[in-house]
């Protein structure tokens, strides 16, 4: 008589043969219409870049920055019409890094489970939910409600940020994987943008700015403006809802490669757990010291981008939300082109230095508007938003050159995507700061600490080049 566990082998063994079912081996891929042309490499590349793998990767990229610009729209929105503090306002910003905060490892977790196809999937599946929250959020009309919607959303993109990120330059061959991640990253911007116009143009309306309106409103009518306002903040996400599911299904319909390298056991050395291994890179001081400046400069990038309107509206009480939006698409193209140069300068300098002297700059632009307090501010922010460009990757990629055992450097990734958390923390100090001095334009000093931790950090490293950490126990030794 056949044994259940013969039975449940021969049928295991019999969907294999057939590629339904996926098993870790070089030779096997996920099921798919859109077939996957190429041969995986033991260290988990592939031989040749499979371009339509490649472009649907690199199509998420503008997926989460259209929804973190969105948030900016958000901000503003939402002081007006529950009527925050600036403070208040920023947990926007908060909520949605928590989400990146707590969801980070877990991502990097269902990775090595899983596959990156099916993480991203899921990751997309979670940022639909979190959009479609939005629609009892809005009947709720109740900010905590829109704020639960933002953290749901935000662990979605965490999942489809942390196996994007790698997947990409798992695509193709390895000496040219950063050229793959930078030409992905380029897609990013333009979801920037997209997300402010959508905002723009769907929530924001024309005439006077949304305080203008309320104070000539009471009662009922102030009640029935509020609603019909926090109505259109449905509309961007109902698109976006509609490209999810676009994206879902071309995701499920694609084979793609494993990405997942051929495993080397060593039987002398005891397998790591996630604890030992998280333990472990916490105990590297400078990968650590690393995590600080990302969350620094994380910190400062969000703020920016987060009080660039309000500050046009603080400046300008002529202009309304609509056009003061207009300056943060100019910071997003601004960062663009930031970067391409910096991207430039980087072929001919070290990539410290750049970083360096780009910080540099921008810190006395920030020094810059703290003695001219005029709507010249808004131009000089858009300015620091440029001089920003090269910062993340610079910061993630020179502190994953910290790491000692590469089997660290998925759990390494998702420990540096954590402080996105920063993005939580600095708009809610600087909203902070903004309503204890009730000046907009001064709550951008906050940016000296920001920036000057990021000069520090280049400068560091530039006087000091960190040879691996072989030698540093060397030299302890």
């Amino acid at each position: 008589m056949i044994t259940v566990t013969e039975s449940l082998t021969y049928l295991h063994q019999y969907f294999i043969t057939r590629g339904v079912l996926v098993m870790e081996t070089k030779k096997s891929h996920d099921f798919g219409l859109i077939k996957f042309r190429g041969k995986e490499l033991d260290n988990g590349y592939t031989s040749k870049m499979p371009i339509v793998q490649f472009v649907l990767v690199s199509l998420l990229f503008p997926m989460w920055g259209a929804a973190a610009s969105l948030n900016d729209i958000l901000i503003t929105q939402f002081k007006s019409i529950f009527q925050l503090s600036n403070l208040a306002s920023a947990y926007v910003q908060s909520a949605f890094s928590l989400g990146y905060f707590l969801m980070a490892i877990p991502a990097s977790w269902l990775i090595k489970k899983t596959s990156y196809k099916l993480t991203i999937i899921i990751g997309l599946l979670l940022y639909l939910i979190g959009c479609a929250l939005f629609f009892p959020a809005s009947a709720a009309a109740t900010y905590g409600f829109f704020l639960a919607a933002l953290f749901v959303l935000a662990t979605g993109l965490t999942v489809i940020e942390t196996a994007a990120d790698t997947d990409s330059a798992l695509l193709g061959p390895e000496k040219q994987r950063t050229l793959r991640l930078n030409i992905s990253q380029t897609f990013l911007p333009f979801g920037s943008i997209a997300g402010i116009l959508l905002g723009k143009y769907l929530i924001f309306s024309g005439g006077e700015n949304l305080d203008e309106q309320l104070s000539k409103l009471s009662g009922s009518a102030r009640v029935r403006f509020g609603e019909e306002a926090l109505q259109k903040t449905l509309q961007p996400y109902k698109y976006i809802i509609m490209v999810i599911a676009v994206m879902i299904i071309l995701f499920l319909i694609t084979q793609f490669p494993s990405g997942k390298p051929k495993a080397k056991v060593d039987e002398t050395k005891p397998k790591e757990n996630l604890g030992q291994t998280v333990m472990a890179l916490l105990k590297n001081h400078n990968f650590t010291y690393g995590m600080f400046t990302l969350f620094m400069y994380v910190g400062l990038q969000v703020s920016v981008w987060s009080f660039t309107i309000r500050l046009a509206l603080n400046l300008d009480h002529s202009i309304n939300e609509r056009t003061s939006s207009n300056f943060v698409i100019g910071s997003y193209v601004a960062f663009f082109v930031g970067r391409i140069i910096a991207d430039y300068l980087m072929k001919k300098i070290p990539h410290l230095k750049v970083l360096l002297w780009y910080s540099v700059l921008g810190f006395i632009a920030i020094g810059y508007m703290m003695i001219d307090r005029s709507f010249n501010g808004v131009y000089v922010a858009i300015l620091v938003s440029g001089l920003m460009g090269p910062g993340y990757a610079t910061i993630y990629t020179e502190t994953l050159g910290f790491i000692e055992d590469a089997h660290q450097t998925e759990t390494a990734g998702a420990m540096l995507v954590m402080m996105v958390v920063g993005g939580g923390v600095w708009p809610a100090i600087q909203g902070w700061f903004a309503d204890i001095t009730g000046s907009m334009t001064i709550s951008f000093a906050v940016h000296f600490l920001t920036f000057g931790a990021i000069i520090i950090y280049a400068y560091h490293y530039i006087k000091h080049p960190f040879d691996g950490l072989a030698k540093e126990k060397e030299v302890k030794q």
